[in-house]
C-alpha cells in the first residue's frame, strides 16, 4: 500500500504556524532554556551521552540536531568530541543560536524535508521537537530520516509521552501571541512508525515527571540498519566487530 503524505498546501500551514510562534517567543525561550545541560535530568544527559558516542563511530558524518532552538543541545554535543549542526524552523532562534555559539553551523530548515544528500548523516537527535509534527507528517520524516543517514547510524528522539488522542493548543507562550500546537503520543505510536520507515528501535526508556514537568519523558533510540538487514554499534554494542 503507497503512503500517503499530506499536500503541499497542508505542509506549509502546519510549518508556517510554527515558524511564527517560535519567531515571536525566540528571545524569551533562549533565555529561559540557554543552558540544557543545567536543565536537564542525569538521565537525559547520559542517554544524550551514550547516543553521541554511537554516533562518533561514523566521524566525520556530522549529527543533525533539529529542532535546534538556542542552541544550547547541540553545543553540548560539540563539547561531547560529536560533529553536529543545528537546524531550526525559526529564523530567529537560528539568528540566536549562532550568536551564543559562532563556532557552530545553525541553519533554517524543517524535519519534514531536510536540505541533504542522501545517507551523508552520522546521527539524527530531535529533542522535544517532534511534538510539533502532527500524525500524518511522521511518515514523510521519518522516510527523511532514513533517507540521509547513514547505514548503522543513530537516532534519538524525546517527547512527552501522552495519549495519541491528546494534542494541546496554546494561543500564548511568555507574554506572546502564538497559534501552536503540541502532539502527544505513546512510544509504541512512535516506534510502529520508526519501524514502517525501515528504521531498527535498539531501546526505549520512559521516565516520570521531574520538577515541574506534568506529562513522563520518552526516549527512543533507533538506527538505520546496514546493508542486509544487519545491526550497525548498537546492536554489537559501542565497539562494532
Amino acid at each position: 500500500m503507497t503512503a500517503e503524505y499530506p499536500t503541499h498546501s497542508e505542509y506549509a500551514d502546519f510549518l508556517e504556524a510554527t515558524r511564527v510562534s517560535y519567531d515571536a517567543i525566540a528571545s524569551a525561550y533562549a533565555d529561559r532554556f540557554s543552558d540544557w545541560r543545567a536543565d536537564s535530568s542525569p538521565l537525559d544527559r547520559s542517554l544524550v551521552s551514550a547516543f553521541a558516542e554511537l554516533a562518533r563511530e561514523h566521524a566525520p558524518a556530522p549529527v543533525a540536531d533539529l529542532g535546534s532552538g538556542p542552541g544550547s543541545v547541540t553545543a553540548h554535543l560539540h563539547a561531547l568530541g560529536t560533529p553536529v549542526f543545528g537546524v531550526d524552523l525559526s529564523p530567529r532562534m537560528v539568528a540566536l543560536a549562532r550568536r551564543a555559539h559562532p563556532e557552530l553551523r545553525f541553519h533554517v530548515g524543517s524535519m519534514t524535508a531536510l536540505d541533504l544528500p542522501d545517507e551523508t548523516l552520522g546521527g539524527i537527535l530531535a529533542l522535544y521537537s517532534l511534538i510539533h509534527v502532527p500524525d500524518d507528517h511522521l511518515p514523510g520524516t521519518f522516510a527523511e530520516f532514513h533517507r540521509v543517514l547513514r547505514p548503522g547510524a543513530p537516532v534519538l528522539l524525546a517527547f512527552q509521552s501522552g495519549d495519541s488522542e491528546d494534542r494541546l493548543h496554546l494561543s500564548e507562550r511568555f507574554g506572546q501571541e502564538i497559534a501552536l500546537d503540541y502532539h502527544w503520543r505513546t512510544p509504541d505510536h512512535v516506534i510502529a512508525h520508526l519501524l514502517d520507515a525501515g528504521l531498527r528501535l535498539y531501546a526505549r526508556t520512559v521516565r516520570e515527571p521531574d520538577g515541574e514537568e506534568k506529562r513522563p519523558r520518552a526516549f527512543l533510540l533507533a538506527e538505520k540498519p546496514r546493508a542486509g538487514g544487519r545491526g550497525g554499534a548498537l546492536r554489537h554494542g559501542l565497539r562494532p566487530r
